[in-house]
């Protein structure tokens, strides 16, 4: 039997974790060429699957997407994809210790940078403004910065650029 075989499941490449609006998508969507692998971004899984978030929080509450995302997390991560977590996935303690011993970028993003990016857009935990998003930003801060191997500031960089140093992290 060889090692591949005695594996239980493979790694992911990378995940990219942070609040929203950091560019975890644009910038894992790059990883993901770079690396050669697939591309997954939960949050995508849980629209396709169940519809739009914000549809899902209002209707059936943050509970209920919250389950969802646990499941389609649990499920990237057991794939050798780049994924992008959604900003709240790593709340649950499940994840937390899903994410051990994984490589983890944490992007980060500042709050005059990500107003633009928020901007006439369906997320339901930042309708009130950036005042909400650096609220949700500085409660989560801790367990991104805990769970990160590297953290990179996506306000005035090319994603070009990040993904770059994302992959080469990654390689190393």
């Amino acid at each position: 039997m060889t090692e591949a075989t005695t594996q239980a499941q493979p790694r992911p490449a990378v995940v990219l974790i942070g609040p929203m609006g950091a560019g975890k998508t644009r910038v894992g969507k790059r990883v993901a060429r770079l690396l050669g692998v697939p591309f997954t971004d939960t949050d995508r899984v849980i629209v396709a699957e169940h519809g739009p978030i914000a549809a899902i929080f209002d209707e059936r509450g943050e509970d209920v997407f919250r389950e969802l995302e646990r499941e389609a997390v649990a499920a990237a991560l057991a794939t050798d994809h780049v994924v992008a977590l959604g900003g709240g996935a790593v709340l649950a303690p499940e994840t937390q210790e899903r994410l051990a011993g994984q490589r983890v970028v944490y992007l980060t993003v500042d709050a005059d940078s990500v107003a633009p990016r928020l901007a006439g857009g369906s997320r339901p935990l930042v309708r009130d403004g950036v005042e909400a998003w650096q609220r949700i930003l500085d409660e989560r801060r801790p367990i991104y910065e805990r769970l990160a191997g590297i953290t990179i500031d996506t306000s005035r960089r090319p994603n070009d650029a990040i993904a770059e140093e994302v992959a080469a992290w990654a390689r190393q």
